[in-house]
C-alpha cells in the first residue's frame, strides 16, 4: 500500500527550508516532557490524564515526523 505523507513545511519565498524536521520533533517530545514534569511537580490547573493523552500524541507525529523524513532520504516512498 503507497501512501502519501504530507508535512507542513515553513519555506521562504525561494522555497528554502527554514526549520528542520529533527528540530520539529525535538520540540514536539520536549513540550510533551515539560508538561509532564509541571503535572509531576504538582502544578495546579493541569489534569494529569489529558497532559498524559496530549504527551503520547505529540510523541506520535514526532515520529511521523521522523519516518517520513527517514524513509524521504533513503529513497523509500510510503
Amino acid at each position: 500500500m503507497n501512501r502519501e505523507v504530507t508535512l507542513p513545511l515553513i519555506v521562504d519565498d525561494r522555497g528554502t527550508l527554514q526549520v528542520a524536521a529533527a528540530d520539529v520533533s525535538k520540540l514536539l517530545r520536549t513540550m510533551g516532557g515539560r508538561w509532564v514534569r509541571l503535572v509531576e511537580a504538582g502544578e495546579s490547573g493541569l489534569d494529569e490524564d489529558t497532559v498524559a493523552a496530549l504527551t503520547i500524541e505529540l510523541a506520535k507525529l514526532a515520529d511521523r515526523i521522523d519516518v517520513a523524513c527517514i524513509a524521504h532520504s533513503s529513497g523509500q516512498q510510503g
